[in-house]
């Protein structure tokens, strides 16, 4: 029995070498995903996103197990930051969520981000079709927190939660990183600080001036993720916003463009290990770089002259 039809029986082991094999590109990844994508579509996928230090860890803790106490089953992925030695992921979220990892009803899994500026990995919407496949409820997407870059969760996750505290600048972090375009939900974490009234205050103004462009007013929710303080109140706000957006056709037009995204990734990911499978065989890349560096002849023509070639 191959990987993927014991992951669809439920094993466990299964499910993580199949996260294995699409993030380290075994020659069985295409194989499975093949295999599972007909048993996707079913999961709820949260981001978790908000500049370092938001306590975003904490808060996925506490809420995966609002979630678990809820009856729902919860698949966690958290992106790290990858070692530069190993191409692993290096602050191991699992260490952070000790609790979660003996419940069978959570699985965890912590993924580096690869050189990917938008602190998701390439490999993570592969990664959440694996869990949505084996039927978890909800997947919990958190990212490295890596300040303007956040925004690329927006194109993975059906619902944005946006972790901000007060006293780190967040209002300005706010405006440079576009976060009140992607939040569906903002969460003030480290409420029992300095700071947040003002904080709180800042985000409402930003709001009320997009008032007119946005169907939903993203809530905002106080909570002391630590303590465990307003997780409850946090998931009704998320429960909130999924049932309007099923309502809507904000559902339906987030998966579409998801979707439309992925299939143009592909074929960028495609076309590109073709072409330079193709230079590789023409020989002549490198004394094109010199002559292009000594301005013998410019970066477009070259392009150009290089795609007409591999192309016709």
């Amino acid at each position: 029995m191959n990987i993927a039809d014991e992951l669809l029986k439920g094993s466990r082991l299964a499910l993580s070498r199949a996260i294995t094999a699409v993030e380290n590109e075994y020659d069985d990844a295409v194989s499975i995903m093949q295999t599972l994508y007909s048993h996707t579509g079913n999961a709820h996928i949260i981001g978790i996103t908000g500049p370092p230090g938001a306590g975003k860890s904490t808060l996925t803790d506490k809420l995966a197990k609002e979630y678990r106490r809820q009856g729902k089953t919860v698949g966690i992925i958290a992106i790290d930051p990858t070692s530069p030695f190993s191409g692993g992921a290096i602050l191991g979220d699992r260490i952070r969520m000790n609790e979660l990892t003996l419940d069978q009803g959570v699985f965890i899994r912590s993924m580096g981000t690869r050189g990917s500026l938008g602190g998701l990995s390439r490999k993570t919407s592969e990664a959440i079709k694996i869990l949505d496949a084996f039927g978890f409820d909800v997947v919990l997407v958190e990212t490295v927190g890596v300040g303007q870059s956040e925004v690329d969760i927006v194109k993975t996750a059906d619902t944005t939660l946006v972790v901000l505290v007060p006293g780190l600048g967040d209002d300005i972090q706010a405006i440079k990183a576009g976060i009140l375009e992607i939040g569906d939900v903002f969460a003030i974490n480290k409420a029992d600080h300095e700071g947040v009234d003002r904080l709180h205050t800042e985000l409402e103004m930003m709001l009320d001036l997009n008032q007119d462009k946005i169907e939903w007013r993203p809530p905002i929710q106080r909570v002391i993720a630590n303590r465990g303080e307003g997780i409850n109140e946090l998931a009704e706000a998320i429960e909130k916003q999924i049932v309007h957006s099923k309502e809507s056709d904000q559902f339906v037009n987030r998966r579409t463009n998801r979707t439309k995204s992925e299939l143009l990734a592909m074929l960028d990911e495609q076309v590109g290990r073709y072409v330079r499978k193709q230079l590789s065989d023409y020989g002549k890349f490198d004394e094109l770089v010199i002559s292009v560096e000594k301005r013998e002849k410019n970066p477009y023509a070259v392009v150009d002259g290089i795609m007409t070639t591999i192309l016709r």
